[in-house]
């Protein structure tokens, strides 16, 4: 009889009662090789996998690649029971095919022999049926098991960021340096209005990361905040394991866990609040990932679309950005509509302060106003606590000898000036607030006024400019061959 080589595959699904121990397979595998002159030249393994799903399978994908190799390494592939090599009949037809027709690989059932006639390729094909019809039944018990252990607020998954599992079939206990993290989150967002892109930069700054080591996205921001675990609740069934797709939520279970809980019901409720409510306009792009006060805002008077910005260098150093049509770039505009900040800036403030001083403004009136707006009290409020430590500073450098007196008085005057002006701005905010029966116009003229306060300050961020006029403008448009500017205002009911 002559040699034959073949390699061995060897799985085991957690769930299985009917399994054999992977040692014994292997034990099989190999006297059946013995006595039947097969040198078995490497056996795979997935240990605690379902076969329903051969892609899922890493030991099985890689036995089956090297099979189908040019070398033709072996003539046979070694399993137990036809059910360790797949207990999908579609997929064991089709893997069993390609083995067979176009590299010559038999698979081959150790306990399960087969004659080589007709009534042979029948027993197989019932033997397949049988495995798969055994997988569904299972299936279909293990979801039963699983959703009772779900309503008793058994912990089935993977814990999440905070949490870890110290003992088989107990709660997850909490990890005190991961908790923190959650905590920040939940924080951050519900309590200092931070969007899920910046938390993920300010997690990824202080070099932290996910559960799976990886620097934060904003999805997974999104996911920790929405995620019960953290109030002590249990969540199941929410997605579907082969594709992820998330359910109807009349399909998940929710209920009290056995876990202990990072934050408050209230903490998580009132996350949720904000997270229905906050205003997602689709596709805009969050201000802190923009380059100048204005990107986001200005499009191209041919094709509508957005002009991208590019920061430049003039001669003496200076950085300004140069704004050029997105469609043109990709050969969908005729014409490149570009454009120099340093000429845009002085236009834009030049029209806004015109439509101030001559109180005449086109603007259209919306009726949903978002929850997620730019905080004006809350920016003029952060500039004026900055002030006192450019009070100490100046202290300090007077103390130290580096400024003289009258140094020290000029730079305190000077701040002193800022804080009348942010404090005015604050007085004139609460006034208003108060004013509910303001005429439209005068109010959509009282937000241009404390919007070009903000752009013409040397104390607020591109981002926080930016910011501002995201709540009263929709789109700029320069025609640069018309010298035209127009602005599309807009105010919220």
């Amino acid at each position: 009889m002559s040699v034959k080589y073949a390699y061995g595959y060897i799985r085991v699904s957690t769930h299985d009662q009917e399994e054999i121990s992977p040692d014994s397979q292997e034990h099989l595998l190999r006297d059946y090789a013995a006595k039947n002159n097969i040198v078995i030249l490497k056996i795979f393994t997935d240990l605690g996998i379902s076969g329903r799903k051969a892609n899922k399978r890493p030991g099985f994908q890689e036995m089956i690649g090297l099979a189908k190799g040019d070398d033709h390494p072996v003539d046979q592939i070694l399993v137990w029971k036809f059910s360790r090599f797949a207990r999908n009949q579609e997929e064991s037809i089709v893997y069993k095919s390609l083995l067979k027709k176009q590299h010559n690989v038999d698979v081959v059932s150790v306990s399960e022999p087969l004659s080589d006639n007709p009534f042979g390729s029948l027993i197989e094909r019932i033997i397949e049926w049988m495995d798969e019809y055994y997988s569904i039944r299972l299936s279909g018990e293990v979801y039963r098991g699983m959703k009772e252990n779900a309503l008793r607020g058994a912990y089935q998954a993977r814990p999440p960021l905070g949490y870890k599992v110290v003992e088989h079939g107990k709660p997850p206990v909490i990890v005190p340096e991961e908790a923190k993290i959650v905590r920040t989150i939940f924080e951050k967002y519900t309590n200092e209005g931070m969007s899920f892109f910046d938390i993920a930069r300010y997690l990824n700054s202080l070099g932290l990361k996910t559960s799976h080591g990886k620097p934060f996205e904003r999805r997974s921001v999104e996911y920790i905040i929405q995620n019960p675990s953290y109030c002590g609740m249990i969540r199941w069934n929410r997605t579907e394991n082969s594709t992820n797709r998330i359910k109807d939520k009349d399909e998940w279970i929710v209920t009290e866990g056995q876990q202990p809980a990072i934050i408050s019901k209230e903490l998580f409720e009132s996350t949720q609040e904000r997270f229905k409510a906050t205003y997602k306009p689709v596709g805009k792009r969050p201000s802190s990932t923009y380059k100048h006060w204005l990107s986001g805002l200005l499009k191209c008077p041919d094709c509508g679309r957005t002009l991208t910005s590019t920061t430049m260098k003039r001669v003496n150093g200076e950085k300004y950005s140069y704004f050029s049509c997105y469609g043109y770039s990709k050969g969908k505009c005729k014409k490149p509509n570009g454009i120099s900040s340093l000429v845009l800036e002085k236009e834009v403030l030049a029209s806004i302060k015109e439509i101030l001083d001559t109180k005449d403004i086109v603007y259209e009136l919306r009726e949903y106003q978002p929850t997620e707006q730019f905080d004006e009290r809350k920016a003029i409020t952060e500039q004026l606590e900055s002030l006192t430590g450019k009070e100490e500073r100046i202290k300090a450098s007077y103390r130290e000898g580096i400024d003289t007196l009258e140094e020290y008085k000029a730079n305190k005057a000077i701040i002193q000036k800022e804080r009348e002006s942010f404090e005015q701005q604050l007085k004139e905010l609460k006034k208003a607030a108060h004013k509910s029966d303001q005429d439209p116009a005068d109010s959509m003229l009282q937000k241009v006024r404390s919007v070009y306060d903000i752009l013409i300050s040397n104390n607020y961020t591109y981002v926080q400019k930016n910011e501002a006029l995201k709540q009263i403008i929709d789109k700029i448009i320069y025609d640069r061959k018309n010298d035209s500017l127009k602005i599309f205002f807009f105010l919220y009911r």
